[in-house]
């Protein structure tokens, strides 16, 4: 049975959240007092099922747990909300002023040779002080920034185009005078580097490119025509460090389990995951799948049953709490809908395809293809404009070749500072797999209608949403009542 008892939590806090960060205080309460009612219908709704349904005092316990859990974070974001509103940046706004700022990401080079990133601000005007920003510059000096290596610059203030507590967006001017990143950052610099160097050394270039977005989500020498062709044919969410990255690198490292205990595999466990998020980054699909990870971790330590989905709800609640930005964040929200459709939806599918007498794996593959396609794709259109039409017969072709390519890809990154010509023979082994991943890529791009404008923005997210629920519902009924027929 489906354990659901934290998803009321973690949707409250969620909800909360993003309101109070998109429309402030207005928001968080309106989202408040809709959550409480929510779970006020509910409750009733279920209640009146018959025998076994929850008794009234259940229902009211439940109401409570759901007004305290959202008044807790409606506090809380209406503080973050009043603390940018107060912020020492807000006098410097038009103006030019002295930064240093630290950055939280390697920078993304736009059209033009531009370069972005975002950061943590550590001094203003020669002052202490803090917050989330938004940078924009030119020239090779900033495009070759390391995450964690503070930069000081002159910069124009100007207010954040996007509600998302950022405080500010920094147009530099002139050249950055770098400081030196921490002993970990310059570890996770030189391990991403050299990764990138020896995939270079004995890859085609084009597979070098795509390699290290694979493994380490660095896309940063991937070509413009490859992203076209990856977000085209569904497959963007590859180069995203996420879920099953994070399963492979910390299950390699249980298995020493056998040798050393499973407190001390847990406690390695728990330690490499750490490092394996300061060296792919922390972009919300990665912080998502590490705080499931540990969660897991401390389920396993405490002999409890693993469970999917309260780990997916702990995770938003936590992330809710350390990381509120993440509430309006769109890869967050296509990272838990991706997860949640996996766990709550391909499961049955795959099962009413067994029924049919298809074979486990090739049921778990459409199922999990299909629902992750489904539920990702209203968001998708979103923000994107358009929806692939070739993104389940895509995912499904090079299902094979994607855990090969994470799991010697990741031993590989781990051996490049200790034994880089064994690095380098890892590397040649994705090679084939790896051009399987760009060919399918490039076909699929290359179909007729293979994706389809639509609306962006809540339009598409509405129009797409409907299209998608359709397509889950006539699914699943053809499913069913083709099993119900098997049954007969």
């Amino acid at each position: 049975m489906t354990d659901l008892r934290l998803v009321p939590a973690a949707l409250t806090a969620w909800a909360v959240t993003a309101a109070g960060i998109s429309w402030a205080r207005a928001g968080a309460v309106v989202a408040w007092l809709g959550a409480i009612a929510v779970t006020v219908a509910v409750g009733w709704w279920v209640s009146r099922r018959g025998p076994g349904a929850p008794a009234p005092r259940t229902v009211v316990t439940a109401a409570a747990a759901v007004a305290l859990v959202g008044g807790g974070f409606a506090v809380a974001v209406c503080l973050r909300i009043d603390e940018l509103e107060h912020h020492p940046i807000s006098g410097h706004l038009g103006s030019v002023t002295s930064v240093v700022v630290t950055p939280d990401e390697s920078p993304r080079v736009l059209s033009g040779g531009r370069a972005m990133f975002r950061a943590t601000l550590v001094r203003l005007d020669d002052q202490p002080s803090s917050g989330s920003v938004v940078v924009f510059a030119s020239g090779s000096d900033y495009a070759t920034l390391q995450a964690g290596r503070p930069a000081a610059f002159r910069a124009v203030v100007s207010r954040p185009t996007r509600r998302d507590l950022t405080i500010a967006v920094l147009s530099a001017t002139g050249r950055p005078r770098l400081g030196e990143a921490a002993p970990l950052h310059r570890a996770a610099h030189h391990l991403r580097a050299g990764f990138a160097d020896a995939a270079r050394a004995v890859l085609p270039a084009d597979r070098a490119a795509v390699l290290p977005a694979l493994v380490l989500g660095d896309v940063s020498a991937v070509p413009v025509q490859t992203t076209r062709e990856f977000r085209v044919a569904g497959l963007t969410h590859l180069t995203a460090v996420s879920g099953a990255n994070v399963t492979i690198v910390c299950g390699a490292v249980l298995v020493s389990a056998v040798l050393l205990g499973p407190r001390v595999a847990v406690v390695l466990a728990a330690l490499t995951l750490a490092g394996f998020v300061v060296v792919v980054q922390p972009s919300a699909s990665v912080l998502r799948a590490a705080v499931m990870g540990a969660i897991t971790l401390l389920a396993v330590l405490t002999h409890r049953r693993r469970q999917a989905l309260p780990a997916l709800a702990g995770a938003v609640v936590v992330l809710m709490v350390g990381a509120p930005e993440l509430a309006v964040d769109v890869g967050f929200a296509l990272s838990v809908s991706a997860t949640a459709g996996l766990v709550l939806i391909a499961p049955g599918w795959s099962r009413r395809l067994m029924a049919r007498g298809w074979p486990r794996p090739l049921a778990d593959a459409v199922s999990v293809a299909v629902a992750a396609q489904v539920v990702t794709a209203p968001l998708v259109a979103g923000v994107s404009g358009s929806v692939s039409l070739v993104g389940v017969a895509a995912n499904l072709v090079v299902g094979p070749v994607v855990p090969p390519i994470t799991l010697v890809g990741t031993a590989a990154a781990a051996l490049c500072p200790l034994w880089p010509a064994g690095a380098q023979l890892l590397i040649r082994f994705t090679g084939p797999e790896v051009w399987w991943l760009t060919r399918v890529a490039h076909w699929a791009a290359a179909m007729p209608a293979a994706a389809i404008p639509v609306p962006s923005g809540l339009t598409g997210v509405g129009i797409v949403g409907v299209g998608a629920v359709i397509v889950a519902a006539v699914w699943h009924w053809v499913l069913s009542g083709r099993r119900d027929t098997i049954v007969r």
